[in-house]
């Protein structure tokens, strides 16, 4: 059986607990050993200097009133009889007619001589003085467990906010910081001032540090994509007044695929701003996605397990089916197949599949990252097809999961939001243009 997970909160306050019951048993045993050592001791003193009165009076033949002594009495503890019919003095806790007592005996003659006294109100006394150790003990207990309970909790509740904000860092939210959330630290003061504040504003800094070099990377991109595209189209205008030849062919093919390079780190820059916004309209998505497939004049099969009607933006999910399939083409092995299904009570789904090495791991693991496809068996490329297709999917509310089959080939799968019933009031089918190729 799995035992389920302890909160730190709980881990905390549970040890402080544990260990301040601890402390209180120890305390307890050794307060209740010291009081009861001097309690009965001081009962055993006299029960022995009662002995010492008895036996002198018994050597003399008399008696005195206020000595308790009795001669070989039955219910003597036997311990203790044994002790004195061998010649040596003890004393022992017994009972005397059902009554506790302190017992004190010694070797009198061929006889016992014993003598008692009252016990059952220094055992009241260690029984109430018990009692006073436990309850102590519980409400001291409880006072430490809730403010451990308390301490702790401003612990966690300080360490879930850091862990809640490295997450959304993670996720792409570059300006969410602790420092904005988790208010002041101990006794008010600023949060670093303890190791939790310290891991927050360390935490800070390597988000203010990392969104730094982003911003700094997305400006040299737009910066460098700007400056190459003025050039570019006066070169590409030139390269057209060179006479016709193989030479002539080369160049443009060199320069439209410089062309697409500028126009893709361009499309990124934007993706990157957090610019970008749909513009949305229904569509049906069987048609809609034939169309897609069909401008990028690729050989790939289209599948319309089911149809239905989604609200999406025709040129992006365009653009997203675009990259997706070239990659397949460029990068896999034929045959590459498209299928639209939308299961009942489920979302509408895209899944692009070839039939070549799959994705790399490192893809599978991190997502498509921009300048980076040298994968072993899917050949090279600049990284930005996937790229964009990821950020447009991300401006569409599109998930797009990057799996790959379990008999071979890379599988991308797009799940879409749902449009709205064709029954519904302020239901209008989007009109349907002539797909048009993207540059």
């Amino acid at each position: 059986m799995r035992i389920p997970a302890v909160s730190l909160r709980w881990k905390i306050a549970l040890t402080v607990t544990a260990v301040c019951c601890a402390v209180a048993a120890v305390l307890g045993v050794l307060v209740h050993n010291a009081v009861a050592r001097q309690t009965v001791g001081q009962v055993r003193k006299e029960a022995r200097a009662d002995l010492d009165t008895a036996l002198d009076l018994f050597e003399y033949g008399t008696s005195r009133e206020g000595i308790n002594s009795v001669l070989d009495p039955p219910e003597l503890p036997a311990p203790l009889t044994k002790l004195a019919r061998g010649g040596e003095r003890g004393s022992m806790v017994g009972t005397y007619h059902g009554r506790p007592v302190m017992w004190a005996a010694a070797p009198a003659d061929d006889q016992v001589m014993a003598v008692w006294s009252p016990y059952g109100n220094t055992r009241r006394s260690l029984e109430m003085l018990d009692t006073a150790i436990l309850g102590s003990a519980v409400l001291a207990a409880t006072a430490v467990a809730l403010a451990g309970l308390f301490l702790a909790h401003r612990i966690s509740r300080r360490l879930s906010v850091t862990a809640a904000v490295a997450r959304r860092i993670t996720a792409g939210d570059l300006d969410a910081r602790v420092g904005d959330s988790a208010g002041p630290g101990p006794r008010g003061g600023p949060a670093g001032r303890d190791e939790v504040g310290a891991v927050a504003a360390a935490l800070d800094s390597v988000a203010g540090s990392l969104q730094s070099r982003l911003q700094a990377e997305q400006r040299f991109t737009a910066d460098v994509a700007h400056e190459l595209r003025t050039p570019l189209t006066g070169i590409l205008a030139s390269a057209d007044l060179l006479p016709e030849g193989r030479p002539k062919e080369m160049i443009n093919d060199r320069l439209r695929a410089l062309h697409r390079l500028t126009e893709d780190l361009l499309e990124i820059s934007r993706l990157d701003s957090g610019a970008e916004h749909a513009d949305l309209a229904a569509y049906e998505l069987g048609a809609l996605v034939e169309r897609s497939v069909r401008a990028t004049g690729l050989d790939t099969e289209v599948r319309v397990a089911a149809e239905t009607v989604v609200d999406t933006d025709r040129r992006r999910l365009d653009r997203i089916l675009a990259n997706l399939v070239i990659n397949a083409h460029r990068h896999g092995r034929p045959p590459v197949v498209v299928t639209v299904d939308a299961p009942p009570g489920g979302l509408p789904t895209i899944e692009v599949r070839d039939h070549g090495p799959g994705y790399p791991d490192d893809l599978l693991h991190h997502g498509p990252q921009r300048f980076r496809t040298d994968a072993p068996g899917r050949g090279r490329g600049h990284g930005l097809g996937l790229t964009i297709a990821v950020g447009q999917a991300a401006v569409l509310g599109v998930d797009i999961d990057f799996t790959n089959a379990p008999d071979d080939g890379a599988r991308a799968v797009l799940r879409l939001p749902m449009h709205p019933p064709p029954d519904t009031p302020d239901f209008e089918r989007a009109p349907e243009p002539d797909p048009e190729p993207d540059p």
